[in-house]
């Protein structure tokens, strides 16, 4: 069926599904900062909407649409569940002269249903018109300008809005985007990498940082090379194996959402996997063999989400967002912890009143086991208890993990040339390809690169989850609809020193912790919507793309921000000149530092040095005349450090457009590292 059929006419229109609007709230609020708040939703549907409307003197015409990267939320403004939700929403679209609007997609439950058209764009569409009518009322009559924004899953909302419903919105601002060939490929070659180089990652991460070898495959043996090959060559950025950890228990939670599906669209491959040549486990290496997890096990107690969402433990995306209520199961202990490594297994419940469904373990804490699921049946778990057998099994999440190898696609997702010899797969290849299905499932379409309005894409260069070459494949389509008129509607800027989603430290981390290591891109991300209004309201064209070039499945950009371009600055730090220093305990070292911002793109605002990996920057510069004309900005700066150890001192620097020293928005941050060795 296609769009035109699907929503009632043209893409684009009005969908007869959503003709009915109703509001069940309507007030004035003082928190966080003064709106008119309204809620409703569409009758005989289960979209639900929240809209946040400025005083008419902070109105400048135009709304800020929020996306998030799974359905069934729409106060996600006010309570922020979704790691790639951006910080103050409210308080920064109305500081931008625009209203805020969210829904919770078409559904009231995390997972979209089957007709993923109504989650991937027509519940948003819908939404966005009706705000349009409360504004009008509101303001006065006008047509709002309208810009979508999302990160990961809501990037794929994003596309599919802008690809699906022209006319609705004027522009918007996918980040850290993911493509046809992401889910489940990225997860799957991720938690490869980690079962063969778990024992191996600080050597390899030593290697990357500031005064390392440069030389990740030392010391590595030949399945470990070929592995970590694999890995990069796919796109996965070196740069993240310091948080593999995290990894592991992150993504291997969110990949236990999609493998029921997995399971219902390829149930073969899991059985060929252990028994047809080609395969990796059909003529299994050690490696995988010792790996192999097969028991009975009794479940002591089940944990709710609620009940553990005070103790800092990351809980899974299905655990942590399948209901409001906190009710699902997000970990369980067992009467006795069976042996091996539990990661990844399937969870099989053998007893009690939901004997037959599966959970999946996303990793072990302390004597919790972390669980995650996918949309078959999920409803059901809540009735999980103390006394349930299961069978716990990680044959198909070892069988997952090179899934990866039997589907190649066409000949634009170069990361898989590395499986082609003289053109044809070097593995059996399954019957079908599943990425571009995930796809759908995801945002309700697949992406075609012909939108309608402006865009501004904002990709992390160390993003663990998407890949960062796909926003280059995004960007190829985008040109092959365009052509020489790229520029005249379409920006990619890649941030440098970021992930999937921002820093986060808690209690007990080792140093230097991860505020030390990336930076949080949520500045770039709100300067990018600025800029997009400005221009489609004014013809003010934003600053250029950042310049890059690809290399065997890595994004590769320029040393200094005058090649880079795009809107982050630059930082080059140096510890008595170099990037590696070795000292005496209590020897005073030399730190100089140069801050460079893309011409065009504003002047530094501020600028921390963090020597001793806490990530509480407490030595913070302070900027007059003699910093020079802050655009370029050279620091130096000493310190000793009183006991021995290595250590990576961080400088982290700010840039903002107008300068403006004191404001939360559009901060621009980057940050540069030298290595210190104290004896």
């Amino acid at each position: 069926m296609d769009n035109m059929s699907k929503m009632g006419g043209p893409a684009g229109s009005r969908d007869p599904m959503f003709d009915a609007p109703y509001v069940d709230i309507d007030e004035w609020r003082d928190k966080p900062v003064r709106h008119r708040y309204v809620h409703g939703g569409f009758k005989d549907t289960e979209c639900r909407f929240s809209f946040y409307f400025p005083p008419a003197e902070r109105y400048e015409g135009r709304f800020f649409h929020m996306l998030l990267p799974v359905t069934g939320i729409e106060t996600a403004a006010i309570n922020a569940p979704a790691a790639t939700t951006l910080a103050d929403p409210i308080p920064f679209a109305m500081e931008s002269g625009a209203y805020l609007v969210e829904s919770n997609q078409g559904r009231t439950v995390m997972f979209p249903g089957d007709d993923t058209t109504i989650t991937g764009y027509r519940a948003s569409s819908s939404t966005a018109r009706y705000s349009r009518v409360l504004a009008a009322e509101m303001y006065g009559a006008h047509r709002p300008y309208g810009y979508a924004y999302g990160g990961s899953g809501g990037a794929y909302k994003t596309f599919a809005c802008l690809e699906n419903c022209p006319g609705v919105w004027d522009g918007g601002v996918p980040f850290v985007q993911g493509s046809p060939m992401s889910i489940p490929y990225m997860f799957m070659v991720q938690g490869h990498a980690i079962r063969v180089l778990r024992d191996k990652f600080s050597a390899i991460v030593d290697a990357l940082e500031p005064g390392g070898s440069g030389d990740m495959y030392s010391d590595l043996n030949t399945e470990e090379r070929e592995v970590l090959a694999e890995v990069t060559r796919m796109g996965c950025p070196p740069r993240i194996w310091f948080a593999y950890e995290r990894i592991a228990l992150a993504y291997t939670g969110i990949l236990a959402m999609f493998l029921d599906n997995m399971l219902k669209w390829d149930p073969e491959y899991f059985k060929d996997f252990w028994t047809v040549p080609g395969y990796l486990g059909q003529k299994a290496p050690e490696s995988l063999l010792r790996e192999r997890v097969q028991h009975k096990v009794k479940i002591k107690q089940v944990l709710k989400t609620k009940e553990i969402a005070s103790m800092g433990t990351m809980v899974s995306m299905s655990s942590r967002l399948a209901d409001a209520a906190g009710e699902m199961p997000a970990a369980v202990k067992f009467e006795k912890m069976p042996e091996g490594r539990l990661q990844g297994n399937t969870l099989t419940l053998t007893s009690g009143a939901v004997a037959g469904h599966v959970l999946y373990v996303a990793g072990v804490v302390g004597d919790l086991v972390m669980v995650g699921f996918g949309e078959t049946n999920f409803q059901e778990l809540v009735k999980m208890k103390a006394g349930d057998e299961a069978v716990i099994d990680n044959g198909t999440y070892l069988a997952a993990q090179t899934f990866h190898r039997h589907q190649i696609p066409g000949p634009d997702y170069h990361c898989w040339d590395q499986f082609k010899v003289a053109g044809k797969p070097v593995y059996p290849q399954r019957p079908m390809l599943l990425g571009p299905r995930y796809t759908r499932y995801a945002m309700g379409s697949t992406m075609t690169g012909r939108f309608a309005g402006k865009m501004i894409v904002v990709e992390s260069l160390m993003d663990e989850a998407a890949f960062p070459w796909q926003a280059d494949w995004y960007r190829m389509q985008v040109q092959a609809v365009l052509g020489n008129r790229l520029d005249d509607q379409y920006r990619l800027w890649f941030t440098d020193n970021a992930m999937h989603t921002g820093p986060a430290v808690v209690p007990g981390d080792r140093r230097p912790v991860a505020t030390t290591r990336i930076i949080n891109y949520t500045g770039i991300v709100q300067q990018a919507l600025r800029d997009l209004s400005d221009w489609v309201e004014k013809g003010q064209a934003p600053p250029p793309s950042t310049t890059y070039k690809m290399v065997d499945g890595q994004v590769e950009i320029p040393p200094t921000a005058t090649e880079r371009k795009g809107i982050q600055p630059v930082v080059t730090v140096k510890a008595n000149g170099g990037a590696r220093v070795e000292v005496a305990v209590g020897e005073t070292i030399e730190f100089t530092a140069v801050i460079e911002v893309p011409q065009g793109t504003g002047t530094v605002v501020s600028a921390k040095w963090d020597f001793e990996g806490a990530g509480d920057y407490p030595v913070a510069e302070q900027f007059d005349d003699s910093n020079s004309s802050f655009s370029r900005v050279t620091l130096k700066t000493t310190y000793a450090f009183s006991k021995p150890g290595t250590y990576f001192p961080a400088l982290q620097a700010t840039s903002q457009r107008q300068g403006d020293f004191k404001t939360r928005y559009t901060r621009i941050q980057n940050l540069g590292r030298v290595r210190v060795v104290v004896q």
